[in-house]
């Protein structure tokens, strides 16, 4: 399971003179997701699921933290029970990002993944420097965002009205570098009536996003995502396509929290 992490998530992009957007204002919050099947493929016939996610806002920097846990059933009625607990620091020039992930399987650590990545300027080129699952280096393209960075920017640009855009993102998932994100804004929407009044009187943007590895050979996607972002950067309304099988997020709980400056 390479993309348990979803938010999980395109500053900095050229836009068209007359799109004048406003500036996109992240917000720290918890927010709460319960995960159930929408398609299972292939062996897996039933899949249920929470996740937890929480963004602290550190003055400088965001930290993200971000718990996942599924349990799929296959055809043959076994179950398997997945964990993902993902962490990251990024600062809020864009130019720097700590990040840690854990992934187990019923109770057995799968893989570590840990390091820091940084980015020579905005917009410009950078490394990951990473200290799990072994020390090694690798070089990020020109234009690569992590993932804070990455939400504000697609809201922009569905914000800003365009209809498709390409960008490198790198969120420290596993140990391959930057993958290429391929997103579609697919309408704005006005606000509407939410149990949540933070959330009530913001528009949103429904957008998807597909992520694709950096081989060559890699032309179909790792991992795709539909979501529902308000312009706040907080997600609803989840589409989470592992390959194997389809899930939905549906907001459950979400508070805002203050910042720590």
């Amino acid at each position: 399971m390479r993309r348990l992490v979803v938010l999980a998530t395109l500053l900095l992009l050229a836009l068209p003179a007359a799109a004048e957007v406003p500036p996109i204002h992240l917000v720290a919050h918890q927010a709460l997701y319960r995960l159930t099947l929408k398609n299972g493929r292939d062996q897996v016939i039933g899949a249920t699921g929470i996740m937890g996610y929480e963004v602290i806002d550190a003055c400088r920097s965001w930290t993200v933290r971000q718990r996942l846990e599924m349990t799929l059933t296959n055809t043959a009625g076994d179950t398997t029970h997945l964990v993902s607990d993902y962490t990251t620091n990024e600062a809020k020039n864009g130019l720097s990002l700590r990040f840690h992930t854990v992934q187990s399987t019923d109770g057995a650590v799968t893989s570590r993944t840990a390091g820091e990545a940084r980015l020579d300027r905005p917009g410009g080129p950078g490394v990951a420097d990473y200290t799990q699952p072994e020390v090694k280096q690798i070089a990020l393209p020109a234009g690569t965002l992590f993932p804070m960075a990455h939400t504000a920017a697609v809201i922009r640009a569905a914000e800003a009205g365009r209809k498709f855009l390409t960008i490198p993102v790198f969120d420290g998932t596993d140990d391959t570098g930057a993958d290429l994100s391929s997103i579609v804004p697919l309408a704005r929407e006005k606000p509407t009536p939410e149990p949540w009044p933070a959330l009530a009187k913001l528009p949103s943007v429904v957008v998807h996003i597909a992520f694709f590895g950096s081989a060559p050979a890699d032309i179909l996607p790792d991992y795709e995502v539909g979501m529902r972002y308000w312009t706040n950067g907080v997600a609803d309304d989840l589409r989470m396509d592992f390959g194997d099988f389809v899930m939905a997020g549906k907001l459950i709980g979400f508070r805002l929290l203050p910042s720590r400056c």
